[in-house]
């Protein structure tokens, strides 16, 4: 699998590989169906794999989640679905309709893996009170994940203002001549500060307010951990192009060039395909 991020949950006993990708969850079915087979949990996953109700929930799961699926395959193992002589692999579901909901990847670092969806619909299959651990402990683990993510955006907001000080104090030093007013000095501020706005946001603080007359705060606010952080190493780097002596106009075109680029990196492997 290709950029993700890993976690555990626990249920009965059993430790269950969780990967995120893309914001999304996948379960690993075979720490799962360890709960009914510990030496061949394969073979677990392909007995639920063949039975009509499971074919028809992933087929009708595809064709919600999945512009890719191919549907005439879905139908095959349909019919087929529930006779004695049919089964049906995770591998072989891949293949056949290009699925996305299941991931198999062979080898001693790998499983499979299923969106959360199919995944506690699996474990509901094993044990209802399998299903309902797996479901509390998940609960716990995406939780820990909020307030992370809610730390790492107070933190980034917090880098921001303190490289705000750097950005005025170099405006300051350098832009604002001798013996201005109060009042003139905040203009230059608000003319500096609506130069990162545009570079990074593509407007002024006017033009976001006018916009979004019914949000309280600033844009800045409502930005995302990314936005942040790229904020806060442009202001850093503002004040070094203040220093150096370079037109707005000049400045403007560099930081902007320099917000496209670090978006870029931080976004990008989001844009990815899905997990391999």
């Amino acid at each position: 699998m290709a950029n993700i991020t890993k976690a555990t949950i626990e249920a009965k006993g059993l430790q269950i590989a969780v990967k995120t990708s893309e914001g999304q969850d996948y379960f690993c079915l075979t720490d799962i169906a360890r709960h009914k087979n510990p030496e061949e949990p394969f073979i677990v996953v392909c007995n639920w794999m063949r039975l009509h109700n499971t074919v028809e929930y992933l087929g009708l799961w595809e064709k919600l989640h999945n512009p890719q699926f191919i549907p005439i395959e879905f139908d095959r193992f349909l019919r087929e679905s529930g006779t004695n002589a049919f089964t049906l692999s995770p591998q072989k579901w891949i293949s056949a309709t290009n699925a996305i909901g299941i991931v198999s990847k062979s080898g001693r670092s790998g499983g499979t893996f299923a969106f959360s969806d199919i995944a506690i619909k699996f474990a509901a299959w094993l044990s209802v009170e399998l299903e309902l651990y797996i479901i509390k402990d998940y609960q716990r683990l995406k939780n820990g994940e909020l307030q992370r993510q809610s730390l790492e955006w107070n933190l980034q907001r917090t880098l921001s203002k303190i490289n705000y000080r750097i950005h005025t104090d170099a405006i300051k030093e350098q832009i604002i001549p001798k013996e201005v007013t109060k009042a003139q000095a905040s203009m230059v501020y608000a003319s500096e500060a609506d130069l990162l706005n545009v570079a990074l946001f593509g407007k002024t603080a006017a033009q976001w307010r006018a916009a979004n007359p019914n949000l309280e705060g600033n844009m800045r606010d409502y930005a995302t951990l990314e936005q942040l952080v790229v904020l806060s190493n442009m202001e850093s780097i503002n004040a070094l192009l203040i220093r150096q002596g370079l037109s707005q106009g000049d400045r403007l075109v560099q930081l902007n060039g320099t917000a496209i680029a670090q978006m870029k990196s931080l976004v990008g492997a989001s844009l990815e395909k899905r997990l391999k």
